[in-house]
């Protein structure tokens, strides 16, 4: 979404106060897709990301046929579009034209374009200039070798909108401060690109700058005060670079992402950012260098001394976000406390806060107790925090309800996590619908959150070590358990409709569930299908295991395994190789005469079958 609306501001098709385009851009965005002319992508958060319809697209592209070309793969007629008509905007995404790789020479007769947007690798030579293009305001270009491009930039005398993603280039031409009319910046990729130039400072009308991980900013940042996004700040604090303090005056910042924050030194560079001061911030990232292994334990080499512990917890300290703010992602920090604004019982300032990711918590030993009195939190994520042992009560407050708006939370990697308080008379958590648990060592899920989370519909628990029943969720409606290795029974879940559940060995109950609809069993380890088979009313079942014990349900009602299967009223069963998980299938419906189809040959059903009574 950030992208296409800094298009269409660097286009002009945005009007009105100078402070206000960036939410008007959003609030054209939601108008199309509550519209359905774009569609979110629902695999992230919110509507950041969005699809276009093919019909959609298509009638799009005829509407715009006499300004716009816009190619894909399978276009072959490429440059003869690019030679016979000319265009206001140019979006390149396939990979080949009619004579091979697409050259920068052929696109040089499109002398009017405004908007050129390629994705592929363009054949650049040297020589190869954006002079030939003074009408342009966006250029948005994803190739390694734009080297030779570089130096013209500065002709660009209309650009508003520049992005060089992924491009193999380590300098910008010092003279890209000449570009007074540029807004927006994106640099994201360019690894090669470590100092930027002196005069980046002087673009007074930049909104948008998206950094390099590698990148360092000279002095004078601070006179940027049109500045609405920043992506990847870094946070250096000696010789000629720029500083946290220089933040301090961008009181117009969005969007804030800033990065190794362990090369800050003292508190008071945090301080004079003036975080809280920047009433119109929305969103803050703020990320450390990880000193976790793959494993979530703290690497060999990155121990953490106490004094280094402090000095983070007092800078973190300073960098209270304003009461604007709705969405805070911490990755990396490994202060022994969090931070006071978020471990304080009186969190009043972040009213507005409504989600919270915590990634990489190297030596926090506690989850933050003033969490639950944030009035606005929807979606709470913690992941990776190994000394975190014992969840106590103060997660979970008496003083009022606790997490009165949270939706969902996910509590993922904290590996050595075994028991969480929850007294069951405290009232918390009424409208949560989706709790993840996963890689930890949770001894049993707090009857607290069976009875009081009243909205709860989806239960997640993958690879929780030692827990060893699930009972008693009564509004639980789909429940999936995934390597849970010593859960033993699953029983009194009266409202739960679908139940997953992959490679639990030693599950051996699962009782009182009558509204049952879908159970979808995977273990390729089984030698037999399990007993609590035969007291299941599921209508749907999906089965995969390995070959030989779906040959025994292939043999139908002469089998071993099939009165645990017949009342069940569809099956579909699974088992594969390498390549396929639904290489054999076994289909049955009951109401078809009990008639099975399945590809599994007789010769191959009888091989595998007796083979796996041999194992047994």
């Amino acid at each position: 979404m950030n992208e296409v609306v800094a298009m269409w501001i660097s286009e002009g098709f945005i009007h009105g106060n100078s402070n206000d385009l960036e939410e008007s851009g959003e609030n054209y965005y939601k108008e199309l897709v509550s519209r359905n002319l774009i569609e979110p992508d629902k695999s992230y958060v919110d509507i950041w990301v969005c699809s276009m319809h093919d019909v959609v697209r298509s009638f799009a592209q005829y509407m715009t046929k006499d300004e716009a070309l816009v190619t894909q793969d399978g276009d072959n007629n490429i440059l003869a579009k690019l030679g016979s008509q000319k265009f206001l905007r140019l979006s390149i995404e396939t990979n080949r034209s009619q004579s091979g790789e697409l050259d920068w020479k052929s696109l040089q007769a499109q002398q009017s374009v405004r908007t050129l947007i390629s994705t592929i690798q363009i054949k650049i030579k040297p020589g190869d200039s954006l002079a030939t293009f003074p009408s342009l305001r966006t250029l948005h270009i994803e190739s390694a070798d734009v080297v030779a491009l570089i130096e013209s930039l500065h002709q660009l005398k209309h650009l508003r909108y520049l992005a060089l993603v992924n491009a193999d280039t380590s300098v910008l031409p010092g003279n890209i401060g000449k570009m007074k009319l540029l807004q927006f910046l994106d640099l994201c990729g360019c690894s090669k690109l470590v100092n930027l130039p002196n005069s980046i400072v002087n673009l007074g009308q930049l909104r948008s700058l998206s950094l390099p991980a590698t990148s360092t900013v000279p002095r004078g940042f601070s006179g940027l005060t049109n500045m609405r996004r920043l992506c990847r700040f870094p946070s250096h604090v000696d010789g000629d670079w720029c500083s946290l303090d220089e933040l301090g005056p961008l009181s117009q910042l969005r969007y804030l992402g800033l990065i190794t924050f362990e090369n800050v030194s003292d508190a008071l560079f945090a301080a004079n950012a003036r975080l809280g001061e920047k009433m119109h911030l929305i969103s803050l990232y703020m990320h450390y260098t990880s000193k976790l292994g793959d494993d979530g334990l703290i690497k060999e080499k990155e121990c953490v001394s106490e004094e280094e512990q402090q000095r983070i917890e007092k800078v973190h300290d300073k960098l209270c976000p304003p009461p604007t703010v709705e969405y805070v992602q911490i990755d990396g920090y490994f202060g022994r406390q969090l931070p006071i604004w978020m471990m304080s019982t009186s969190m009043a300032p972040l009213n507005n806060l409504n989600t919270l990711l915590i990634n990489d918590l190297a030596c926090c030993i506690q989850l933050p107790n003033g969490l639950c009195q944030l009035p606005s939190l929807q979606l709470l994520q913690v992941s990776r925090a190994p000394c975190i042992k014992h969840v106590g009560t103060g997660f979970v407050q008496a003083a009022a309800t606790s997490f009165p708006r949270l939706n969902e939370m996910v509590l993922d990697r904290m590996v050595e996590w075994e028991e969480w308080e929850w007294e069951e008379q405290l009232q918390a958590m009424p409208r949560l619908r989706r709790i993840q648990l996963k890689n930890c060592k949770l001894r049993h899920v707090p009857p607290g959150l069976a009875s009081n989370a009243t909205s709860l519909k989806i239960l997640f628990l993958e690879h929780v070590k030692q827990l060893s029943y699930i009972e008693s969720f009564p509004y639980v409606v789909e429940l999936i358990v995934d390597g849970c290795p010593d859960l033993e029974r699953i029983t009194n879940l009266p409202n739960l409709q679908k139940l997953t559940i992959i490679s639990c060995l030693k599950l051996k109950v699962l009782e009182h569930i009558p509204s049952l609809e879908r159970l979808l069993l995977q273990d390729y380890t089984m030698e037999k299908l399990p007993e609590y088979m035969r007291d299941i009313k599921a209508r749907h079942l999906q089965l995969f295991c390995r070959l030989w014990l779906l040959s025994a349900v292939a043999v139908g009602q002469s089998g071993t395994e099939w009165d645990k299967l017949s009342q069940v009223e569809h099956v579909k069963a699974y088992a594969g190789d390498g390549d396929s998980q639904r290489k054999w299938y076994v289909l049955y419906t009951r109401g078809d005469n009990c008639k099975l189809d399945s590809n599994i040959s007789r010769s191959t059903n009888l091989i595998n079958f007796y083979g796996g009574c041999t194992r047994i």
